[in-house]
């Protein structure tokens, strides 16, 4: 299970990896869950989409193709793939509508990293994606 990746953390983390864990578990039901490189991430048909995990800022919340989505809060970082991510020191700082709208997004804008090793680190757009929670 999932949870256990975080049930030695502090109580603040913990409380803040339970949030995120329930929010995203409950608007993406079809999406596979599993720790995926020591960590939880979130899957559809094999692709990853969401994940969280502790950095020495906090809890970093990283979605994998949040670089298009154009939400103020995400932090887009340098590099040759499309991730986003948010860091959070308290649970208070979790914007509960803005992260259901990524997650929404994250449904629809997705870059095929389930195939980036296949195509020799290029990243391919997935087209005609719609959400079906």
């Amino acid at each position: 299970m999932t949870t256990t990746y975080y049930q030695d953390f502090d109580a603040e983390q913990k409380q803040i990896c339970e949030s995120l864990h329930a929010l995203i578990s409950a608007k993406l039901p079809s999406a596979e869950n599993k720790i995926w490189h020591a960590h939880p991430v979130w899957f559809l048909d094999g692709n990853p989409i969401v994940g969280f995990s502790k950095q020495k800022k906090g809890i970093q919340l990283m979605f994998w193709s949040g670089a298009d989505f154009d939400e103020p809060g995400l932090v887009v970082r340098a590099g040759k793939f499309k991730d986003a991510a948010i860091c959070y020191q308290n649970s208070s700082q979790i914007d509960k509508e803005m992260l259901v709208h990524c997650l929404e997004k994250s449904v629809t804008i997705q870059w095929d990293y389930k195939n980036i090793v296949k195509r020799k680190g290029q990243l391919l757009r997935l087209k005609n994606l719609s959400f079906n929670p």
